[in-house]
């Protein structure tokens, strides 16, 4: 490794650090992905022996305790447990990359196949290896395309059984918790907009395009296009930015530069 310029060393001390693997295994990872690091984790993560690492039987056991004793799932209580265990708050965002790993149906429930696929398919078969994982799951959100993916799958997560749309304080919740990792300054506004204005629940459409909205018009309206097919409340949610003089043309263009 000594080889290697100070910036590709790094990344390899990153890889390991995150990963636990060997030096080899890194250098393997990152070279098959051109050095780009969050290519050598999906490389890393997607082997099939790092799969099969994981022992089914210590899952087995893993899933009896969080399961309810009164129901063949992982629920409130069980999730609450995962939690303390993990030693993160449960409204920590990695919470929904987990979900997400899971293909969780439902926001506070796991079923069995979807607590054991989700860990099996991470390589995971303890609580100190789901540990271990935490910082490449947090680092996944850096990811603009795993970021869409994780944010359409929130919508979905979270929404009532049952119901087409997503409650509004729900709503208003996950967009402040994605947003906080996506940063757009312009995400407090949307939900104070919307308890002033609209105080209803958030469709999908509108979930999708909200982010549409965020990655691709600058906060400072520069670019917004009126005959857009923006939804009514995205284009309600802009007549209120200007005739409350939140926005100004012309500022915040730096926030764009960086997305």
């Amino acid at each position: 490794m000594n080889k290697l310029g100070i910036g590709r060393r790094d990344k390899v001390q990153q890889f390991m650090t995150i990963t636990g693997a060997s030096e080899k295994v890194a250098l393997q990872a990152l070279k098959v992905s051109d050095w780009n690091l969050e290519g050598a984790f999906d490389v890393f993560y997607s082997q099939s022996q790092v799969k099969s690492s994981a022992d089914t039987r210590r899952l087995e056991e893993l899933y009896n305790r969080y399961k309810d004793p009164y129901a063949d799932m992982i629920l409130a209580d069980g999730i609450s447990l995962l939690c303390n265990d993990m030693q993160v708050d449960p409204q920590d965002i990695v919470m929904l990359v987990l979900s997400w790993h899971m293909k969780a149906a439902t926001m506070c429930e796991f079923s069995k196949q979807e607590f054991i696929g989700g860990l099996q398919s991470l390589g995971i078969d303890s609580l100190e290896k789901l540990r271990e994982k935490l910082p490449f799951m947090r680092s996944e959100m850096k990811d603009e395309h795993k970021f869409r993916e994780i944010y359409n799958f929130a919508f979905s997560w979270a929404k009532e059984k049952g119901q087409k749309s997503l409650a509004l304080d729900t709503a208003i919740g996950m967009w402040q918790l994605l947003f906080a990792e996506k940063e757009w300054p312009l995400v407090e506004h949307w939900c104070q907009f919307l308890q002033a204005r609209h105080n209803k629940a958030i469709s999908r459409d509108t979930w999708s395009q909200l982010l549409e909205f965020a990655r691709n018009v600058d906060p400072a309206l520069s670019n917004y296009d009126a005959e857009g097919a923006w939804p009514y409340l995205i284009d309600e949610f802009v007549e209120y930015l200007t005739e409350n003089s939140i926005v100004q043309i012309g500022q915040m263009s730096d926030w764009s530069q960086k997305c």
